[in-house]
């Protein structure tokens, strides 16, 4: 059927995270764009698509708490429209609390789950309702330290990346321990237990792009050893998420601050992975914080 040829992007994600931005960059990239349609109404849109001339191919949906039947239903609807050949992709925005309550606080918007005017408590609420439809979802993206501009790039790069099906996507992120765990990883390693380069005169005031440090870390035959075991993973891992359908693969790289260790083995892991059919993007989180 011409309507199986419709790509739906369903954009969700907790109150606060962006999907209002993400809507907006998705109708700018030539979506059909629909904010808070009842979840039972989808099939009826389609159907009517079907009917049409079907000049629309590209749908977006905003779809969150507003809609408390969603919640519900959401797994079985999502899985028949899968079941009978459509094309459907689920992007869940989240953030940290933190962020979150400084954004409904600037805005002086209330949450809706709020009790009592207890942002706080409308968002643990929240977290737990959503929860199942986050592990449903083909995206996560951790909006804590974008703004409205560049979660739009993120948006807009990961689309049009995602019409390359011929190599798997790998995002390696650094971040630091002490500003939080990122809510976006597949994969999440901790590198705190190799030498610190921030207790060495002449390195604590360096990151991990600088030769100095780099070589400090690498001298390091914990960090050799550490390459070698989890890269022997990777090489295990990477056929068999390809094999289920993972176009976009972000491993995450912890050390203390984000800006030394897990610099230099991110960097490191690039170089290692580079040309083994996969295109690779760093990222570091909190490298200038």
């Amino acid at each position: 059927m011409r309507v199986k040829n419709l790509r739906i992007v369903i954009i969700t994600g907790l109150s606060g995270s962006g999907k209002s931005t993400a809507i907006k960059a998705m109708e700018d990239m030539g979506y059909f764009c629909v904010d808070n349609l009842p979840l039972v109404l989808l099939r009826k849109f389609l159907e009517l698509h079907q009917s049409s001339s079907g000049e629309v191919s590209k749908v977006a949906l905003v779809i969150d708490i507003r809609e408390q039947e969603y919640l519900q239903d959401c797994d079985r609807i999502f899985a028949e429209l899968k079941k009978s050949g459509f094309s459907m992709e689920i992007i869940f925005l989240d953030s940290s609390n933190k962020v979150l309550i400084r954004r409904f606080s600037e805005t002086r918007r209330h949450h809706p789950l709020a009790r009592e005017g207890s942002i706080p408590e409308g968002i643990r609420i929240e977290r737990e309702k959503l929860n199942d439809l986050k592990i449903m979802a083909d995206k996560v993206i951790d909006t804590s330290n974008y703004n409205v501009h560049q979660l739009k790039e993120v948006i807009f790069e990961y689309f049009s990346r995602s019409t390359d099906k011929r190599k798997t996507i790998i995002t390696l992120l650094t971040f630091g321990y002490k500003y939080g765990i990122p809510y976006d990883a597949d994969l999440l390693m901790d590198v705190r237990f190799l030498p610190n380069p921030y207790f060495i005169d002449g390195l604590k005031n360096l990151n991990g792009l600088n030769p100095e440090v780099s070589g400090y870390v690498l001298k390091s035959e914990a960090a050799i050893t550490f390459l070698t075991k989890f890269l022997d993973l990777l090489k295990f891992l990477l056929p068999h998420y390809e094999e289920e359908g993972k176009a976009y693969l972000t491993i995450a790289i912890g050390c203390t601050g984000g800006k030394h260790r897990s610099v230099v083995i991110v960097n490191e892991l690039k170089e290692l992975l580079g040309g083994k059919n996969y295109l690779i993007k760093t990222s570091h989180r909190d490298i200038d914080k």
